[in-house]
């Protein structure tokens, strides 16, 4: 049940559009540049087209404290309000504080198990919008068109949402059906690319936009010589079309968003044999190799190493084929640290399958699980040519075992390489690596500008903010902070 996928732009496409952006470019700079079309860069497109969030007249949030607040400004759009007061006092599964506030006017009392309807209504007001370009590589929605069609989201599928258009009706009118209360990663890349059209968002977002440099600190002369120089971004890259021509870009901005999210660098070992052909880094290299026939029931096993979340859907892929699986991983079984230890098992039935395989093979020889066997507290040593790995056990023994494929799935980086340094600088500690998880980029809480660089911003995994439901805070917090430069200027 895939639905068919869209094509890149055309060489005319392209053409068309360098005229439209490009030749502007050279007069006048655009107001702001969104680096990633993923849900962050979506979401902050809607609220910067003049799509406003006001409190519905009627609307009585199940929050007291919030409920009053919003009382207190019957008729001022959230975007004009004070997201730093709303905010204070809300607890949930998240650390910012306008992501808690975005989420519990969307969704009052999801984590409560309640269905109460969002408090919010939308206006669409053109005269606040604010002219943008988004900028991806992919379509919009960004990883989600790289992730397997068919494996399911780890959200429950109405979080996956944007506002004003939930997915479960999306799902209804295209006559598909959640799983479990979770959609396919197949179905919430339709229904973002889908967003992006019903909304009217399409001019502004381009395709098969590959950014290769940031560069920042050009001041634009000031007229009257009144108001300060306000900076100036230089965005460069290419455009490649469905021909795979490339056609270089340069444009200027007083605002640069980064929303590239973190999918981009997979992590690796660092081991020998790691180039081998045999050894990837993605999912979708199973994928291929089951199409073309290369890895089979009868093959030698899988190679899967890792004890997230990818890893898992590795292992749940490979077994709905009958492929043999090894599966490795440094960790004991029953580390806390373990996302598997941090998941409800009513929600998430099928990673505490994989995590209980983990733990039951680990213990008990023979295996329960014909055709899996995990190798907790492993240490991959290096990888042979002839398709060998070496482990070390966790008592400092060796063992040697010959396999068809490799999967490396420890995790990614975000790729910042178009920011000078890498953007290391821009994080909260900038002498270790940049890390949605451990180390991301310092923003302010309330308008997620660095505190390193005025005019650029950064929103979603970047941020810190790593789940769908709670990246759309931080384009709140961005399109509020954007609104507010713009009224500050003078006619």
């Amino acid at each position: 049940g895939q639905l068919p996928a869209p094509s890149p732009p055309s060489a005319a496409a392209m053409s068309n559009w360098r005229k439209d952006h490009l030749g502007a470019s050279s007069s006048e700079p655009l107001k702001v540049i969104i680096i990633g079309n993923g849900p962050s860069g979506i979401c902050l497109s809607y609220l910067l087209s003049g799509y406003t969030p006001y409190v519905k007249p009627d609307a009585v949030h199940p929050h007291p404290l919030l409920q009053r607040k919003l009382s207190e400004a019957p008729g001022v759009s959230i975007l004009d309000q004070d997201l730093d007061y709303l905010s204070e006092g809300l607890e949930g599964r998240c650390q910012s504080p306008v992501a808690l506030l975005f989420d519990a006017l969307l969704r009052p009392d999801t984590d409560f198990g309640g269905n109460t309807e969002s408090v919010l209504t939308w206006k669409l007001q053109k005269e606040r919008a604010i002219p943008h370009v988004v900028l991806g590589r992919n379509l919009p929605g960004g990883a989600w068109h790289s992730i397997e069609g068919s494996m399911v989201t780890l959200s429950q599928g109405q979080w996956m949402g944007l506002p004003d258009l939930e997915v479960k009706d999306w799902m209804r009118r295209k006559r598909r059906g959640l799983r479990n209360s979770r959609a396919t990663a197949g179905d919430i890349a339709h229904y973002y690319r889908d967003y992006v059209n019903k909304k009217g968002l399409a001019q502004s977002f381009v395709s098969g936009a590959v950014v290769t440099a940031v560069e920042w600190g050009i001041p634009e002369p000031s007229g009257s010589g009144a108001q300060d120089p306000s900076p100036l971004f230089q965005v460069s890259g290419f455009l490649t079309a469905e021909d795979q021509s490339q056609q270089p870009f340069s444009l200027c901005a007083h605002n640069v968003v980064l929303a590239t999210g973190t999918s981009d660098s997979p992590a690796r070992l660092g081991i020998p044999g790691e180039t081998l052909p045999f050894v990837h880094h993605e999912l979708s290299a199973l994928e291929v190799a089951i199409r073309a026939g290369t890895v089979t029931p009868d093959s030698d096993p899988v190679l899967i190493i890792g004890a997230g979340l990818s890893a898992a859907d590795a292992v749940l892929y490979a077994r709905h084929y009958n492929i043999p699986v090894i599966h490795a991983f440094r960790r004991p079984v029953d580390d806390p640290g373990l996302v598997f230890n941090q998941l409800p098992k009513m929600l998430y039935p099928e990673y505490h399958k994989v995590h209980q395989m983990m733990r039951e093979q680990s213990i008990l020889s023979p295996s329960p699980y014909e055709g899996y066997r995990s190798l907790p507290e492993h240490q991959l040593l290096l990888f042979k040519e002839d398709r060998q790995a070496l482990f070390q056990d966790p008592q400092g023994l060796h063992k040697v075992f010959g396999l068809s494929l490799v999967l490396v799935l420890i995790g990614s980086h975000p790729d910042l390489s178009f920011l000078p340094g890498a953007g290391a600088h821009l994080a909260v500690d900038p002498d270790q690596p940049l890390s949605a998880k451990r180390n991301p980029i310092d923003v302010e809480p309330f308008t997620y500008q660095s505190t390193q660089r005025e005019g650029l911003y950064a929103v979603g995994p970047l941020a810190g903010d790593n789940f769908v439901r709670f990246v759309q805070g931080g384009a709140l917090a961005v399109a509020s902070s954007l609104l507010r430069k713009e009224a500050r200027k003078p006619p």
